[in-house]
């Protein structure tokens, strides 16, 4: 069981992912998380490294979706000056959104990553639905209220997998 909350890549942040890189694997589409993933759980807008980085996946043919355990209204402003489409209340680990953002997409699963910083929503939901998973280290140290026991949990299964020499990367 603890080996689906077992990322297959670990990246300080989504700017250091690049399109030719996964353009080598055959990834088509990315599937990530928004708060503490790309910006902080509290910053309304893009900053301009980060829509530079949307651009370049799109340039590439790069899909993205946005898909966020977040409401409706916080998502939809950040996502749609960006023009790209988002689905809220995901229910991550749930697999149903991530499988209606790879529909959207039109491409198959094998096709697409699940991006994000919580091995508890992203990482199980991508690894228990069969995706390649990347975390990314969160953008920010604070969280909200309903992630700060999400992060307590991860802090031991991280221990439990550096211990076993499962990871080898600092956090």
């Amino acid at each position: 069981m603890l080996k689906h909350f077992l990322p297959d890549e670990h990246v300080k942040s989504v700017l250091d992912i690049t399109p030719d890189e996964l353009k080598n694997r055959g990834i088509k589409g990315i599937i990530t998380d928004l708060d503490n993933t790309l910006v902080e759980w509290d910053r309304p807008q893009a900053p301009p490294k980060l829509v530079e980085w949307f651009e370049n996946m799109k340039n590439n043919q790069i899909l993205v979706t946005i898909v966020s355990n977040n409401n409706e209204n916080r998502v939809k402003a950040f996502s749609d000056p960006l023009k790209i489409p988002f689905i809220f209340r995901a229910k991550k680990p749930m697999g149903r959104a991530f499988h209606q953002a790879v529909l959207q997409m039109g491409i198959k699963k094998e096709e697409a990553v699940v991006i994000g910083d919580q091995l508890l929503t992203d990482v199980l939901g991508g690894n228990r639905n069969g995706f390649h998973t990347i975390l990314v280290v969160p953008v920010a140290s604070s969280d909200g209220i309903s992630t700060k026991f999400n992060r307590f949990v991860e802090r031991r299964i991280l221990n439990w997998f550096r211990k076993k020499g499962m990871i080898q990367w600092e956090d």
